[in-house]
This record gives C-alpha cells, structure tokens and sequence, in this order.
C-alpha cells in the first residue's frame, strides 16, 4: 500500500498524494495527488505503477517520486 504523504518528484518539486483510486474501465490502481506549488491544476492523478518506478538520471537509478514525510 502506498503511503500517504508528500512526496518529491525526481525533477524537485514536492507534491501530497491523497489516495489510490481505481480507474473504473481497467480497475487499474491510480495515485491521486496534489502539487505542493502553484499550478493550474488542483489534483492530478497517474498509474500507481508509473509513480512507485524507477528512474535513471545521469546513470544512476532512482525513484521517480521519493516519500519525504506527513
């Protein structure tokens, strides 16, 4: 299960992940999530599967979204 919490994108900017939903055509798990900074968009979501990935930046493999706390 994915924790609630904020968390922080590999690019740098911090978002609060509200919950996992599931997509009602594929009953596929979507993380539903809210930026931390100011942006058109108030909720977002994206495949849990994409957003616990990983990453390679600079060769070195790391998470697309880190958790950084409450």
């Amino acid at each position: 299960m994915l924790k609630l919490g904020k968390y922080r994108h590999y690019k740098g900017k911090d978002y609060e992940v509200i919950g996992v939903a599931k997509l009602e055509e594929t009953l596929e798990d979507m993380v539903v999530y809210r930026p931390l900074y100011k942006t058109e968009y108030d909720l977002l979501v994206r495949p849990l599967r994409v957003f616990t990935e990983n990453v390679e930046i600079n060769g070195k493999t790391v998470p697309r979204f880190e958790y950084i706390g409450e």
